[in-house]
């Protein structure tokens, strides 16, 4: 009898976890549906830009004890990513205790802006 209840635990939790990736995954689809495999890929691109960056500021905060702007993270081979991905550009806004690594839409289109922060989850403005 446990163990149903650990697999029916198990699966209640995947579904879970499906349910709110596939939020995020609408989220971070251009376009609402839009369905131009280029915008996909340049968003999944800046997207995992943005993680990138905030590794490397993670890596940063680890070995100098406080959080970096875009340029000290490249001179520093904290990370090799250009400051911009068309149509998007990046921008880090750092605080003694925050980050926020932002991707900025510089032609109309969505999302306008994306952003990653500590937390390490990315999100969309609409």
């Amino acid at each position: 009898m446990g163990r149903v209840f650990g697999f029916v635990g198990t699966i209640a939790t995947m579904a879970i976890a499906m349910y709110i990736y596939s939020l995020q995954v609408k989220t971070l689809t251009p376009g609402a549906g839009s369905g131009n495999p280029e915008e996909f890929a340049t968003i999944t691109g800046v997207k995992t830009d943005l993680i990138g960056i905030a590794n490397a500021e993670r890596g940063y905060l680890a070995t100098q004890g406080k959080y970096a702007s875009l340029d000290e993270l490249v001179s520093g081979n904290y990370i090799s990513i250009k400051g911009e991905r068309p149509p998007y550009i990046y921008d880090v806004e750092t605080t003694s205790s925050s980050f926020r690594a932002t991707a900025t839409r510089t032609t109309k289109g969505a999302p306008a802006q994306l952003w990653i922060t500590e937390t390490m989850q990315v999100q969309a403005s609409e």
